[in-house]
């Protein structure tokens, strides 16, 4: 009699232990100080309330931005347009180069810095991918102009919604203030790019064969998330209160989703660490501002008004946000310098945007690149990613505060 093969006992998957993310931790530690010194008296209750009155508006439009910016890429309009950007350059490295770079500057002015590190970032190296071409050009391509292109309008960069709060400048006055500076950093980040990166990776005669069109999963969900972002750059330019523009846009991108992809809206698209990190991030800085921090950077801004006072808080931004991070070296110095100073508030803010790029900690867009570079296996040399963007902090800082200079 011939028994039956038994089948041996399945082996039980291994389960995967949910693990946090540095970030998330940073974000709590931020969080959970920031509540105590609110709580111990280390900051007074007066001007906890008045800093937690001044950042809910930035904390809106934040968590309002970033699923915004979440919701767009997932109906494919990042894909459309690097995949469009690619054909258009018809195969010439060259011209790929000045299409990324538009691109990717476009990104941060309408839609902040950290839209580019996060979702603007792994599009390029999917990109590198399908062009087969190295993918270190495209990916700093990200996290310089990431920094630097985000000078222009108040919504690219949380330092700018506090610095033209701080001197009373309406988002087009403030656009009209701080364009040069923006065209000169941009500039420099743009030779650089050229000359450290692209020149130098660039393929076997300057030539690469362009991609097909990329066509979006769901043409209906692309042309709402279209549309939302048109109204969101529409109500900036009309000059519609940030949280409130971004709000709406929003909204009508989430009647799109409700209807076409509910699966798709999940808890996990607010960004929690982001609001947590930055809620923290400012209870903290206060506090220490108190006790010795505002005497220290003080001392580095010195008590000069002049050209000499306006490059001075320029690196004195730029040598804190790489010590630092920038939105701390920014609430340091804004804290110092008189309300009235607007040249020295807005070169300290030069400071921290632009010169953020010495170190990986410098800023949370820098440091959302390296984990998104880390998530898509591509490594980056370090010794020439710190050299070359020590190298663009110096020469952006220095040519972005001369433009300041130029116009005040």
């Amino acid at each position: 009699m011939k028994l039956a093969a038994v089948a041996p006992p399945a082996t039980p998957e291994p389960t995967t232990r949910w693990r946090p993310h540095p970030l998330d931790l940073v974000a709590v530690v931020l969080a959970v100080v920031g509540a105590a010194c609110a709580l111990s008296g280390l900051l007074p209750r007066a001007e906890t309330t008045a800093t937690l009155h001044r950042i809910l508006p930035l904390l809106l439009f934040l968590g309002t931005v970033i699923v915004l910016a979440e919701l767009t890429a997932v109906a494919g309009v990042f894909n459309v347009l690097a995949s469009r950007l690619a054909i258009a350059s018809r195969g010439r490295w060259a011209a790929l180069f000045l299409l990324c770079g538009g691109l990717a500057t476009l990104t941060t002015l309408v839609l902040n810095l950290d839209t580019t590190a996060v979702l603007l970032t792994p599009v390029l190296l999917a990109l590198a991918r399908t062009l087969r071409v190295p993918a270190g050009p495209l990916a700093v391509t990200t996290v310089w102009l990431a920094n630097t292109a985000s000078l222009l309008l108040p919504v690219s960069n949380l330092t700018n919604l506090l610095a033209a709060d701080r001197v009373g400048l309406a988002p087009l006055t403030y656009a009209t203030r701080m364009a040069l500076p923006q065209l000169v950093a941009v500039a420099v980040t743009m030779a650089l790019l050229w000359f450290t990166w692209w020149r130098r990776d660039q393929p076997t005669g300057g030539r690469f064969v362009p991609p097909a069109a990329h066509v979006p999963a769901d043409p209906v969900l692309h042309r709402t998330a279209l549309a939302g972002c048109l109204l969101f750059i529409g109500g900036i330019l009309a000059g519609v209160e940030i949280g409130l523009a971004s709000t709406v846009a929003l909204a009508l991108v989430l009647v799109g989703f409700v209807i076409r992809s509910p699966a798709t809206l999940r808890p996990g698209l607010v960004p929690v660490r982001l609001l947590l990190f930055v809620t923290g991030l400012f209870l903290v800085v206060q506090t220490l501002g108190r006790h010795g921090l505002d005497d220290l950077v003080g001392t580095l801004l010195g008590a000069d008004g002049d050209a000499l006072g306006a490059l001075r808080a320029g690196g004195t931004g730029a040598l804190l946000a790489n010590a630092l991070n920038n939105l701390p070296a920014y609430l340091a110095g804004e804290s110092v310098l008189p309300g009235g100073d607007a040249t020295r508030l807005l070169a300290l803010l030069i400071g921290t945007n632009v010169g953020p790029l010495a170190a990986p900690w410098a800023s949370l867009a820098t440091l959302l690149w390296f984990e998104r570079c880390r998530a898509a296996r591509v490594t980056v040399p370090m010794t020439r990613f710190v050299l070359t963007s020590t190298l663009l902090a110096v020469t952006g800082t220095l040519g972005a505060v001369g433009a300041l200079l130029l116009v005040s």
